[in-house]
């Protein structure tokens, strides 16, 4: 899975940007798995950038008053 564009994100529907958060989540928590395993030395800083995407998203569903 690529970078999430904030543009992209904005023109989702507040269900696809919550079928969006959980997709996110379900990646992050397989890298931190890897992250563990020592098994993740090149790919590392995708961790960073997913919790990224995963506050991008929380941030525009906040914005426009979702409940989560």
């Amino acid at each position: 899975m690529g970078r999430v564009k904030l543009k992209d994100l904005r023109e989702m529907n507040n269900g696809d940007l919550i079928g969006k958060l959980s997709e996110l989540k379900a990646d992050l928590g397989k890298l931190r798995v890897e992250s563990a395993k020592g098994s993740l030395r090149k790919d590392s800083g995708k961790v960073r950038y997913r919790r990224r995407d995963i506050g991008r998203v929380l941030t525009i569903l906040r914005e426009r008053g979702t409940k989560i």
